[in-house]
């Protein structure tokens, strides 16, 4: 039976409330009277039931569509304004010992090359990826307790960490690997991660022991309360994410809105994040053989969606997706963004002639960072590589307190600004820079966080010219 404030997965993520869900949609997308209810409700900015949500997803009136795309991108500027803020994934280890049949990664392909950083490549892959400017990195690995245990992933954190090379750092390290144990979470927790991720792959129960099976992720139940266990171990920033094309997305849409909704019952605080990836070509991996496929058009629909139903809830595109699509979902609620990403082992530093026969999946916008911070820019979007809230205690239900408010502006816009001023200074072509000194100068004009910020906004920029670094709100 369904309770979004029980901690067994079956039940927050019951099977018979999605479809009776599905099915209360289905019946209800031409109803313009529930439609408009619901968006009346939406524009109150507090967010939606996995319900009303699936019902404005599936909602056939064009002139209702246009109002839940104009109210995605609203609601966007009004949480999160013109900010983007930027990161890279950092591919630690590619063994792995489970038998997913969407990823190359999968114990029985025999063919890809397999690789484990040392702490010394971990560090020149650091340098490298600080020399194109980031400061927030998202380590991915393996779920392998032989050649990854838990021991090797905090050993790499804490290189991670302490690797300053010219104005680099590494600010905010966010953690994707396997669900583990609360023992685990709390190392995790205690040496000082950013966001814990975990994609769900998928949330119908039959479809995902089909998807998984062999290893250790078979258990959709320990996969699916692996959140709850690192809440309870204190990291209370975690970010979910589906697989869209492994199952019907109306499903998935709707369970995923249900896992966000039992987080806040149980624990008094949404997802800090949620991806929406789609599925896309590896190795061994062939997409068309996966027949639940999005195209852009549906694709843009679940991310206005989402915005529109968890509004206080940061949303991540990757390189998955091309610049074009990106773009597009950039103004629907899109708030993180990676750039200059390499999905291999060891792929930044340097990267052997085969190294993306090594990657996770197919990096569709291959863009130099620099032209990504570039491209946004011209687009009127601010980017950010801020890490302050995360390391000002800004977490968790704090953090939420802050955002739902809309009251995030004060801290996250001038931190913006800031970080994009140091990129400018240590990492920017000419062009980029001059794009970012005339978009700087409008941007502090406009804060809202009164004359005080501006006033320190403007002396720290100074500082940041003069040599100083790291300053923050």
């Amino acid at each position: 039976m369904y309770n979004p404030k029980s901690h067994k997965a079956e039940e927050f993520i019951d099977h018979e409330e999605v479809l009776a869900s599905l099915e209360y949609a289905e019946k209800n997308k031409n109803n313009i009277e529930v439609i408009d209810k619901i968006l009346e409700k939406a524009r109150q900015k507090k967010g939606l039931s996995h319900r009303e949500a699936a019902v404005l997803l599936d909602c056939e009136i064009e002139e209702k569509n246009k109002e839940i795309f104009e109210l995605a991108e609203q609601i966007k500027k009004d949480f999160y304004g013109n900010r983007i803020v930027l990161f890279a994934p950092l591919y630690l280890s590619n063994y792995c010992v489970n038998g997913c049949v969407y990823c190359p990664y999968h114990l029985k392909n025999k063919h890809i090359p397999r690789k484990k950083l040392t702490q010394e490549e971990i560090k020149n892959e650091v340098i490298a990826l600080q020399d194109m400017g980031h400061k927030r990195i998202a380590i991915e690995a393996g779920e392998d307790p032989v050649n990854n245990p838990i021991d090797y992933i905090l050993e790499s954190i804490k290189t991670i960490y302490s690797v300053k090379h010219k104005n680099g750092s590494i600010r905010r390290v966010n953690v994707n690997i396997a669900a583990t144990t609360v023992e685990n979470y709390k190392k995790l927790h205690d040496i000082g991660i950013g966001t814990y991720i975990l994609f769900q792959e998928t949330y119908n129960k039959e479809t995902y022991e089909r998807l998984h099976p062999t290893g250790p992720k078979h258990n959709y139940a320990y996969h699916t309360e692996a959140m709850d266990r690192a809440m309870e171990a204190g990291i209370d920033d975690v970010s979910l994410g589906v697989l869209f094309g492994l199952e019907l997305y109306r499903y998935e849409f709707s369970a995923l809105l249900m896992h966000a909704e039992h987080l806040e019952a149980a624990f008094g605080v949404g997802p800090h994040a949620i991806s929406v990836p789609r599925i896309k070509k590896a190795d061994d991996i062939d997409p068309s053989a996966f027949d639940n496929g999005i195209d852009d058009d549906i694709f843009a629909k679940i991310v206005a969606c989402i915005r529109i139903a968890t509004p206080y809830t940061g949303m991540i595109i990757s390189t998955r997706e091309s610049a074009e699509c990106r773009e597009r979902l950039l103004h629907l609620g899109v708030s993180q963004i990676s750039g200059g990403s390499k999905t291999s082992v060891g792929g930044y530093y340097n990267p052997m002639p085969d190294w993306e026969d090594s990657a996770q999946f197919d990096v569709s916008d291959r863009r130099p960072l620099d032209e990504v911070i570039k491209w946004l820019m011209e687009l009127g979007y601010l980017p950010s590589f801020c890490t302050s809230c995360y390391r000002q205690g800004r977490t968790g239900d704090r953090f939420m307190e802050i955002c739902k408010s809309q009251q995030i502006h004060n801290f996250c816009h001038p931190n913006a600004i800031l970080t994009l001023k140091e990129y400018l200074e240590d990492y920017a072509s000419d062009e980029t820079k001059r794009i970012g000194e005339e978009l700087i100068k409008k941007e502090v004009e406009i804060l809202e966080s009164g004359e005080k910020v501006k006033t320190a906004v403007i002396e720290d920029l100074k500082k940041i010219e003069q040599g100083e670094r790291d300053f923050k709100f």
